[in-house]
């Protein structure tokens, strides 16, 4: 590896030899694309690769997150078979639990397993101490076993990716470099490099490439700034230790994790590893460390002492036993513990694989595949959104938000996963305007994409906390109460994290149309409803755009997709066209005013006719709102007669109190976003991420209605999505109400129809309107089934081990005929 020349040019640059990167060549190579060059500034695996744990585990938090890690398991058995060695063996694993909360956890991650054809069994006490003699049970109530995780080691893998690669044709360069990332405009052109094979005053030189892949560990971030790319990570110190040979343990015994106590143990060699994920990890920034390969940090028993106890506790015989080496070594961790996949919006063709939250063995097969397979085929071949590097705000790559959220991130490995749990660190930084009004009426605030947003609302700001369980949490009657204010009399929601685009020019209604698969050329003062499709028919964004004026639009999105859509939008514009897009999110807040005395309220303080004759639903139009003007939109997210109000920023203080006062004699109440949740649910309203993603149709989805097949020069998935149409389909999404009042939904709980196992939930809340849990999920079927012949069987749910009967239709709960919405 060491004496090939370094080439003036070449198809794809990848910059760094972790297992990541030997990973994306080796899957490179597989999709015939050889022309590849992989730079590493020291030797292959010598940042954080080499010092990993080496755990290889099937089961994550997603569908699309198993599928990708069971992958990883299988590739690197093949790779052993190939006879290219990893030392991967299938160990199984362990996970116990000392309480019965860690317990359903655990169980709903079984149901969970099962959707996604990962074998995960709940088991007993006693089936725990079989696997793991040396265990300590007296506290346990139970636990999971998952007979095919494994375990490989880290070094032996990467180099079996890298010599399958080799072989394949790509050239793979150590003690080379990687200096800087260089662009033409906003694509990346080439790299600048030092070889330091040539001696420490060798003079830079620079490599062209079609495609820039960086996967450079937790120096990414860094390399990435000086292109002006974002990338969120931040190092942190990650300890464990080896012990003396230990009498009595088996060979080969499974994977141990005790998530309670932060820690995890591995039989290795007669001797013990133990692994810890500390609550509050210790930051440490790559500028920091020394440059040099196979880096160790200092040692630091302190910090650990409150772990290690615990782990001594789990296995007393680590108490008797004594400790051969105390490791810590730098590993990176993002702000949402989920690893950093794609092509990067700052940097066009410049890909990133990095950030991987001390999982990345367990993730490499599977992220390489991927990452090789978006960078040939131009889009990514499956649902990425949990990974996508757009889903991300540029604020969140910041040194110091990274740095203050890794100390909490690495933790929340093994903390619990509870249903709505907050992150507590580098919060506060993004904020509405009405935001010391809503925490004064006593708002308790959730994240989304660094926004402070009202969750729900307590009697007084000093009770506005989450206690958190699987059962009904203690915010569960106060956004009841919410609810019932909506569907009753008024409910005032801040929406004001909503993503805003502004779409403008000559051209805007023609470029805009291609994109949007509604008919978005319409009247000015009207607003459309639909998604934005895929050139497979998948649905990359789900959206409302509003016609301001002949040549200007309003694009209103989600929050958690605003860097996505805003990427997406810009890329899809001609560039021959006389059109430009502007985010305008931070110049408008917005308020949700909704419930059947909304007109009331509203009228109060504007002097615009508010008639269902003059403002029809779908209307949008300019309006006084007290001293401020506002665009007024007539929607709704929650069912009801209501308007989205869009004012400036610096007026949105004013018209929230003038709208409070207005609304003191009509039962206004405030609102949050588990309230909405509810409330949308009721309607069957889809949510972007979790119901609908860029692996589903609008046929699959029920949103066929949003396609105007027939508008001049059709849209991005017509084709697709009309072959669909005409082939039939194998899944359709259907809502689902519990029979029994009292089990609660939230995601991925397995649907059972007819007794046979056909998809899962992709999400849920409770409907206090219908009084039950609600949820939706897909539901496979054989292709030539009839759309009604779906819902005629018997359905039910699986919650916590237990099947629940469930109501199964394609129409809304509540008010199926939209009667409420057109309220007049």
């Amino acid at each position: 590896m060491t004496d090939i020349r370094v080439p003036a040019q070449a198809q794809i640059v990848i910059v760094g030899g972790g297992i990541v990167g030997a990973s994306v060549a080796y899957h490179l190579s597989l999709r015939g694309v050889t022309d590849v060059v992989l730079l590493e500034r020291n030797s292959l695996t010598s940042g954080t690769t080499w010092h990993a744990a080496g755990l290889v585990a099937q089961l994550r938090a997603t569908h699309n997150m198993t599928r990708l890690a069971a992958y990883s398991g299988e590739l690197y058995e093949q790779l052993e078979t190939d006879g290219y060695p990893t030392g991967f063996k299938r160990t199984g694993s362990i996970a116990v639990a000392a309480d019965h909360e860690r317990l359903e956890e655990l169980v709903r991650g079984a149901d969970m397993a099962r959707c996604f054809g990962v074998d995960v069994q709940p088991v007993s006490v006693e089936e725990l101490a079989s696997h793991w003699p040396l265990l300590h049970t007296d506290d346990l109530v139970g636990g999971v076993w998952v007979p095919r995780d494994g375990q490989t080691s880290p070094v032996d893998t990467t180099m079996a990716l890298a010599n399958a690669a080799k072989a394949n044709g790509v050239r793979i360069i150590e003690d080379v470099e990687v200096l800087d990332l260089l662009a033409d405009g906003d694509v990346a052109r080439c790299v600048s490099y030092r070889d330091r094979r040539a001696g420490a005053d060798a003079e830079p030189a620079e490599i062209t490439a079609d495609a820039v892949v960086t996967c450079a560990g937790l120096w990414s971030r860094h390399l990435a700034a000086k292109a002006g790319v974002s990338l969120p990570l931040h190092g942190c110190e990650h300890f464990y230790l080896v012990t003396e040979p230990v009498d009595g343990l088996p060979p080969g015994a499974p994977t141990l994790r005790d998530p309670g106590s932060n820690t995890y143990f591995k039989e290795e060699g007669n001797r013990i590893l133990v692994g810890f994920f500390e609550p509050v990890a210790k930051p440490i920034d790559s500028t920091e460390l020394p440059d040099k390969p196979f880096l160790e940090l200092d040692e630091d028993w302190e910090h650990l002492a409150p772990v290690i106890e615990s782990a001594f506790h789990r296995l007393p015989v680590l108490g008797e036993t004594g400790i051969r080496l105390f490791f810590n070594g730098p590993e990176s961790f993002t702000p949402d513990d989920a690893y950093l996949l794609g092509e990067t919006p700052e940097l066009r063709r410049h890909f990133c694989a990095a950030g991987f939250n001390s999982v990345g063995i367990q993730s490499a097969g599977g992220a390489g595949r991927v990452l090789a397979d978006w960078i040939v085929d131009g889009h990514p071949p499956m649902d990425l959104a949990d990974v996508d590097v757009r889903r991300f705000h540029p604020f969140q790559g910041t040194r110091r938000y990274t740095r203050d959220r890794s100390a909490e991130t690495l933790g929340l490995l093994y903390e619990m996963h509870w249903p709505f749990r907050q992150k507590d660190t580098a919060r506060g930084a993004r904020r509405s305007p009405l935001h010391d009004r809503l925490v004064a009426a006593g708002a308790c605030m959730g994240e989304a994409t660094g926004w402070e947003r009202p969750n729900w609302f307590a009697p007084s700001p000093s009770e506005a906390r989450y206690s958190y369980t699987y059962r009904r949490q203690n915010w569960f009657d106060h956004a009841a109460a919410e609810h019932r204010a909506t569907r009753e009399a008024v409910a005032l929601f801040d929406q004001t994290s909503f993503s805003k685009f502004e779409v403008a020019g000559r051209d805007a209604a023609s470029a805009l149309n291609r994109i949007c698969a509604n008919d978005v050329d319409v009247d000015p003062g009207t607003t459309v409803y639909g998604p934005w499709l895929n050139e497979r028919g998948g649905i990359e964004a789900d959206l409302t755009v509003t016609r301001l004026a002949e040549d200007r639009f309003l694009v209103v999105t989600s929050v958690a997709t605003q860097t996505r859509d805003f990427d997406w939008l810009t890329r899809h514009l001609p560039a021959d066209a006389n059109v430009v897009a502007t985010d305008v999110t931070s110049a408008y807040a917005v308020l949700g005013l909704m419930g059947p005395n909304s007109r009331a309220v509203l009228q109060q303080v504007t002097d615009a006719d508010l008639s269902a004759g003059a403002f029809p639903f779908g209307a949008a139009r300019r309006i006084d709102l007290g001293y401020a003007h506002a665009w007024a939109l007539r929607l709704t997210y929650v069912g009801e007669l209501g308007w989205e109000l869009y004012i400036p920023t610096e007026l949105a203080v004013h018209a929230f109190d003038a709208l409070a006062e207005a609304g003191t004699g009509h039962g206004l109440e405030l609102a949050g976003y588990h309230a909405m949740n509810g409330l949308r649910l009721e309607k069957a309203y889809r949510h972007w991420g979790h119901d609908i993603t860029d692996e589903d149709t609008p046929i699959e989805a029920g949103l066929t209605f949003t396609c105007a097949f027939d508008k001049p020069r059709g849209f991005i998935g017509r084709d697709a999505v009309l072959a669909q149409q005409e082939a039939g389909v194998e899944r359709r999404l259907v809502q689902f109400k519990l029979d029994d009042p009292e089990p609660l939904l939230y995601h991925d709980e397995p649907i059972w129809r007819d007794g046979e196992l056909v998809g899962h939930t992709t999400s849920g809340m409770y409907g206090h309107t219908v009084g039950a849990a609600l949820g939706m999920g897909y539901v496979s079927h054989p292709i030539d089934m009839l759309r009604s012949e779906v819902l005629e069987a018997t359905f039910e749910i699986q919650v916590n081990g237990e099947r629940y009967p469930a109501t199964a239709s394609y129409r809304p709960f509540y008010d199926p005929a939209n009667d409420r919405i057109h309220e007049r």
